[in-house]
């Protein structure tokens, strides 16, 4: 007996063409953070619950993977808590760790620890897994990877002007037409405070936050029930419908997010940013509770997907590892939706499908050795070659060279080991071309 093999779900396998076309994405976002003076860092995929706890808000809070504790963990577990089935208030006597949720807590939780190996402002940037015990579907997964960009140690504006650039700088490289869409949290909380309910600002922007998932029947009855009265509910879902900054002009606080934008876009300008493609959405409310100034996601155009990014600035993220007073802001990158986008568009360019530059096919087992050695000896200039393992059997051969997707073939005798000239291949349109090894080295380095 054996059990059938299954992935868990919201978890994928990705096989060599897949993998190599994530690197393909993963080196273009990197190229770009690094351009722009961000530094890597990583840290581990698990944390202390301590760290993740009550950092996203209760939503968030629901879907931590917990890591039950080694040994016996129900020993020490009140008997009344486990007659009692109640997972919630058992849970920190059976876990005391958690599977990442973002990177963002995880890196404000290191800034904290290694204060005082690092400088401010800190430009950072990592490339890791998440999980998430969401509900898997279209875009959507439970194990993903983030891209992620920050700054902690300044509250200067300049960088999320810097932070919209890389947006447009990456999807420009992937060809995928965007929007970046920003507002800033006191615009919402002016909101909030406009409609009477400065106490609900936080369960307010979890809500809006869904307006694009569930629509705005659901979202009204969601204010309602969460203590907005259906006047109110309806005057809010009416404004957010309005990109105008100056509609948004209710009090102090929202003025101030207003002034915040104005300033960001005076920056975009500076850097030669095309405005026409950053836009104020006033409904855009990101429902993590941590930003505390100017939100930012991420909209493919012309395809039906989520957002492709994300990001805002926080105020108090670092303040509750013990470090006060430190601003951040950063962005975060997509890469599976992204690959998903990628992958329906045909955006992918041939080079990144097809790994291997040339196939060596020998004719028997007696020039096999010296194939084998001019595989070699492609190798050492930089050329992806490769002999296959067996002589003979050409039609096998010819056939493993069609299914990993060599860009070139050369049939390998005794006439080619003696004379060291070959009939190179292309395996695209079927020419062939008499090369000498120095000249065959040289071509293949030309279509790299």
């Amino acid at each position: 007996m054996f059990n059938k093999p299954s992935l868990a779900k919201g978890t994928r396998d990705f096989l060599p063409e897949q993998s190599r076309k994530r690197k393909y994405i993963f080196q273009i976002i990197e190229e770009c953070f690094s351009l722009f003076a961000y530094q890597p860092l990583e840290t581990p995929a698990m944390e202390n619950l301590s760290t993740l706890m009550g950092k996203y808000g209760d939503e968030g809070d629901k879907l931590l993977f917990k890591i039950l504790n080694s040994g016996d963990y129900l020993n020490e577990s009140p008997d009344q808590l486990l007659q009692s089935k109640n997972s919630q208030s058992l849970a920190p006597y059976i876990s005391e760790k958690g599977l990442r949720y973002d990177l963002t807590v995880p890196f404000a939780r290191a800034v904290v620890m290694n204060r005082h190996l690092i400088h401010f402002p800190f430009k950072r940037y990592q490339i890791q897994p998440v999980w998430r015990a969401d509900r898997p579907q279209r875009g959507r997964y439970r194990e993903f990877y983030q891209c992620d960009a920050d700054v902690v140690g300044s509250d200067s504006l300049m960088y999320e002007a810097e932070l919209i650039q890389i947006y447009l700088k990456v999807f420009e490289k992937l060809n995928i037409p965007v929007n970046v869409q920003i507002n800033h949290r006191s615009i919402l909380e002016g909101m909030a405070i406009h409609a009477g309910r400065q106490d609900l600002f936080i369960p307010m922007t979890v809500t809006l936050d869904k307006l694009d998932k569930i629509g705005e029947e659901k979202v009204i009855e969601e204010l309602t029930n969460i203590g907005f009265d259906k006047e109110k509910s309806l005057q809010l879902i009416s404004i957010l419908n309005s990109n105008n900054l100056n509609d948004f002009r209710f009090n102090d606080k929202s003025n101030e997010g207003i002034l915040s934008i104005h300033k960001i876009f005076r920056y975009c300008e500076q850097s030669g940013t095309d405005l026409s493609k950053v836009k104020f959405t006033a409904s855009l409310a990101r429902g993590l509770s941590y930003y505390t100034g100017s939100i930012f996601e991420v909209v493919p155009l012309g395809i039906k997907m989520g957002s492709l990014g994300g990001g805002g600035r926080y105020d108090n993220l670092t303040g509750v590892f013990g470090l006060d007073g430190v601003s951040g802001v950063g962005i975060s990158f997509g890469a599976d939706r992204i690959y998903d986008v990628m992958e329906e568009l045909k955006l992918f360019p041939e080079i990144v499908k097809n790994s291997v530059d040339l196939l060596i096919l020998a004719l028997d087992e007696e020039v096999h050795f010296s194939a084998y050695a001019l595989a070699s000896r492609l190798r050492e200039s930089g050329i992806v070659a490769e002999a296959y393992p067996d002589g003979g059997k050409l039609k096998k051969q010819f056939k493993y060279a069609e299914d990993i997707g060599a860009k070139f073939i050369l049939v390998y005798g005794e006439e080619e080991k003696n004379s060291n000239i070959y009939k190179l291949k292309n395996q695209s349109n079927g020419e062939e071309r008499i090369l000498s090894e120095k000249e065959m080295m040289l071509e293949l380095k030309h279509i790299k």
